[in-house]
Formats: C-alpha cells, structure tokens, sequence
C-alpha cells in the first residue's frame, strides 16, 4: 500500500520520500512500484512514456532515515493494522516532523482519534484510507477524528484530489465505511464455508454471477490477507461490543496456522504453483 500511495502521487507530480525499516524492504518496494508503473504508463496516453517513467522514479527519495521526513508537508503512515505499531510510528513523526506536517494514516479500521492521541498535533491527525490497489482504484476515504481541524481535512481532500483519487468524508468510527460493510460479508462467507453450506468455489461464484462482484470474498480474503480480515473483525467486534462482528472460528484457526493467503502461498485456495 506504501509503495502504491507513492507511486501516484510521483505519478502526480509530487516530490516523494518512500521511507521503509530497511533496505532489503527499499528495494523490493522500488521493484513492485517499476512493475506496477510501467503497466499504468503503457495504458496512458503519454507520448514519451521512457521519459515518463524515469521522471516519476526520479520524484522519490528511498530512504531509511526517519530525519528524511522532516520537511514533508503530509506524510501517509501505512503499517501493519495494529494500534501499537502505528501508535509508534505517529509518535516518531510528531518528533521529527515539522509544526505544519499533517499525519495521515492509510489504517483500514483503527481509530483516528486514537492515533491523534499519540502526537502533540491532533489537529492535523486525519485518516486517508486508500483502496488496494492504490494506482487502479479511485476511491480514498478521508476520515475526521474528533479534534481533526476543517483545515487539516480540506488540505487532505484537496491532496487526494490532486493524485486522481476521489475522496470521500467518513466519520471516525471502527471499520469506517468500506470494511464496515466489506469484511461482515467476507465474515459471513466463511461462516457458510464452515458450516458447509457450499465449497470455496461456489460460494464466490454466487457473489460473482449472482451479485456482479468482480471477485468473490473468499478469493478477496485471500488477496487482502487473512490475518488482515481478523484484525478488522477484531476491531469491529472490540468496537461496537456486538455479537454480529465476532469473527468466524474457521478465519481464526486459519490465522493461527499461517495460512493467510495470496501472501503465504494457501488460504481458501492454493497458490502454490500459481505462475
């Protein structure tokens, strides 16, 4: 998601620092963002796209170096979804990060206002919540915490805008709208799959054919990671205290044995000896 999230806004024009925990991570992070730019600049229309493409790579700074953030006037925070870890990582920005930095968060589920806690800016704490993946889909949800200023949001909307995405204004409560909505449903999918109700297969061919969906939820669970659905489910069931988002036996078990996907190889389907 960090990779893409930098990808379109050099794409866009803007002046990048891609900051990662090492250099091995760097340089697999500059590798996905070759691929996956060349496939966007062979669709477009530019005339030069060489030209094009070495000018956007040339828009970001790779570095390791949390003083490299220091000038940034908004930095897009996209961790793991753990509040520890993105509460670490806020907190490191707050420090080296100049007075008019706003903090963004590409978090999926977990509280802005929580996150805003964390910083001495709660001001200019705000959630910009990306769809994956970053570079095709449009959508950016732009979630308010409780002291987020109306400044802080229309520079957030307005910097989305400017990248090609459309923002949209969501208030800050667990799952937003997106996976408030997306991950019961993926829940339920494998509820059904559990109890036997139908194969893998079948159930994401009812939701294909019979619903329009590009992509059934299992196969969805898959690509976004399993163990990425449980914490979602974990945060809307630890948020709203309600029985419906209690996260399916079968998705837990399958977490705790490693089987998260696309990313490991197996989830609800194998991709092993997928070329």
């Amino acid at each position: 998601m960090g990779g893409g999230i930098a990808q379109v806004a050099a794409f866009s024009g803007l002046d990048v620092v891609l900051r990662d925990i090492s250099a091995e991570n760097l340089q697999k992070g500059r590798a996905q963002i070759e691929k996956s730019l060349r496939k966007v600049i062979e669709k477009s229309e530019a005339q030069d796209k060489p030209a094009l493409f070495d000018q956007t790579l040339e828009r970001i700074d790779w570095t390791t170096d949390w003083a490299d953030m220091e000038g940034c006037d908004l930095v897009v925070e996209a961790v793991f979804e753990n509040l520890e870890i993105k509460s670490s990582v806020f907190q490191e920005l707050d420090r080296v990060c100049g007075p008019q930095t706003i903090l963004a968060s590409n978090t999926s589920s977990i509280s802005i206002t929580k996150l805003a806690r964390t910083t001495r800016r709660p001001e200019k704490v705000i959630g910009m919540h990306f769809m994956n993946p970053v570079p095709l889909m449009k959508l950016v949800e732009i979630v308010r915490g409780v002291l987020t200023s109306q400044e802080t949001y229309e520079q957030t909307r307005d910097l989305a805008s400017a990248v090609g995405k459309t923002p949209v204004e969501v208030k800050d409560f667990p799952g937003f709208i997106s996976n408030r909505i997306l991950m019961p449903m993926v829940n339920e999918a494998v509820f059904a799959l559990m109890e036997g109700v139908a194969d893998a297969e079948s159930i994401d061919q009812v939701m294909k054919l019979g619903m329009n969906h590009p992509m059934g939820p299992l196969r969805l669970a898959d690509l976004i990671g399993l163990d990425v659905c449980l914490d979602i489910m974990n945060v809307l069931f630890d948020g709203f205290k309600d029985s419906k988002y209690r996260p399916c036996p079968l998705l837990v078990n399958m977490v705790d044995a490693g089987l998260l996907g696309r990313k490991g190889g197996r989830g609800f389907y194998d991709y092993r000896d997928a070329k």
